[in-house]
């Protein structure tokens, strides 16, 4: 039988807990996505964002149980050692940790769009835009959390206030007539469309790695997680329908919907403050991912996963600065390739998005393992491992850079161990 893991001193409170929560879920999709996903199946694309929205439901009950039982730096990683042994928690660490080089670029590009749509400058506005991300982001976290969760609670209530903004301003505007043809490329398409939005959903796994930052993890993190799974779940139907219903077959054409949606709310060009709110959007998005990246960077080098010089940092109140080095030099290599081969955004949320699924897997696996029988929290375990399977098979050849991932964390853990 597992012991339960002793809960450290942390610092973070209830409301910067659901802070980092919605701005780790609330990602950087909901600028971008609306309209790739119409794009893809069309009106129908609302029952994927709908389907999805139900599906992170009893995730993020399994991860907040996990997180409140066992609060740890070490996250789903934790969870993953404690049921299945220490391969597993270096494949789930690893997958998670190098997620966030992938991701991050993916999440500035999207911003640099909206920025360069209100600015204009074309791809010198981009790429400067996603490189500047990519040095704030970091540097706020340098600061330690409790910097990080302040500047967290303020972004998240602007943020959920604009996206309010938006659609009631634009939802006078919308004509239902727009929902017609409903599935203009076949329901096979929400298939596709849904693979897409996986993005926009993943996040429930990131605040594991903060847990032991908690002020009261047993009491908070349940309750953090489901203020936030209600604000997000809100906000992203809201936006979905509001694009639809509002902007028409032009939905599938824009590349700021926010943007658009604002415009026809406001009257005139609102897109400067569009890109006002996805630079926000995405710095917030990317400032909780780096957080809990940079923490589990840490507790993988105290078990032996990663190499020992990163441990420091893995203890509550320890700003875990060598690991957050590591990340922010593996995101400007990424951003390298980026502007040198002009890979596009949606490739990197593809990558990103089989990494994920991976540590979803992983972890709901071990929460069906470890938390206790007949508790609500191992249903909602085992509802969630449905939903995973469902999205295994939607990530398909894109779990190829896990494989690979996998195998090279195996080998690093072979390869230290037959040294010693």
């Amino acid at each position: 039988m597992v012991e339960r893991a002793s809960a450290p001193a942390g610092r973070l409170s209830l409301g910067q807990g659901t802070a980092l929560y919605v701005g780790a879920v609330l990602a950087t999709g909901v600028i971008a996505l609306p309209a790739l996903a119409a794009d893809v199946a069309g009106p129908a694309s609302l029952l994927a964002w709908l389907g999805l929205a139900v599906v992170s439901a009893p995730l993020a009950a399994t991860f907040a149980a996990l997180g409140a039982r066992y609060p740890d730096s070490g996250g789903v990683a934790t969870y993953a050692r404690l049921a299945f042994g220490d391969r597993a928690a270096a494949v789930v660490g690893w997958c998670f940790y190098l997620s966030v080089p992938v991701g991050g670029p993916a999440a500035a590009l999207w911003a640099g769009g909206y920025v360069e749509a209100g600015l204009g400058g074309g791809e010198r506005t981009v790429f400067a835009t996603m490189l500047a991300l990519m040095v704030v982001v970091p540097a706020t976290n340098a600061f330690g959390i409790q910097v990080t969760g302040r500047v967290q609670i303020s972004l998240a209530a602007l943020l959920t206030l604009f996206l309010v903004v938006a659609v009631v301003l634009s939802l006078p505007h919308a004509d239902l007539a727009n929902l017609r043809p409903f599935a203009p490329h076949g329901w096979q398409a929400i298939g596709p469309a849904a693979a897409l939005l996986v993005w926009s959903f993943v996040g429930w796994e990131t605040v594991t790695y903060l847990t032991a930052e908690f002020r009261r993890p047993a009491r908070d993190v349940p309750r953090a997680t489901a203020f936030a799974v209600i604000v997000v779940g809100v906000l992203y139907l809201s936006v979905a329908f509001a694009t639809i219903t509002v902007l028409g077959p032009q939905a599938a054409e824009t590349d700021a919907p926010l943007g658009d949606l604002l415009a026809i709310g406001l009257g005139g060009n609102a897109r400067v403050l569009a890109a006002v709110a996805a630079l926000l959007l995405t710095f917030g998005a990317m400032n909780a991912y780096y957080a809990g990246a940079a923490k589990l960077g840490a507790a993988l080098a105290r078990d032996g996963a990663l190499p020992a010089w990163l441990d420091r940092g893995s203890s509550a109140g320890v700003v875990p600065r060598r690991s957050l080095a590591v990340l922010s030099v593996l995101s400007m290599v990424t951003a390298v390739v980026v502007v040198a081969a002009g890979v596009g955004p949606q490739s990197l949320v593809l990558l990103t998005t089989g990494l994920f699924v991976t540590v979803y897997a992983v972890g709901v696996a071990a929460a069906v393992r470890l938390l206790p029988r007949h508790s609500k929290a191992r249903l909602a375990a085992l509802v969630a491992q449905g939903a995973v399977v469902i999205l295994l098979l939607m990530a398909g050849p894109y779990l190829v850079w896990p494989l690979v991932v996998t195998v090279a964390a195996l080998l690093y853990l072979r390869l230290t161990r037959t040294r010693r």
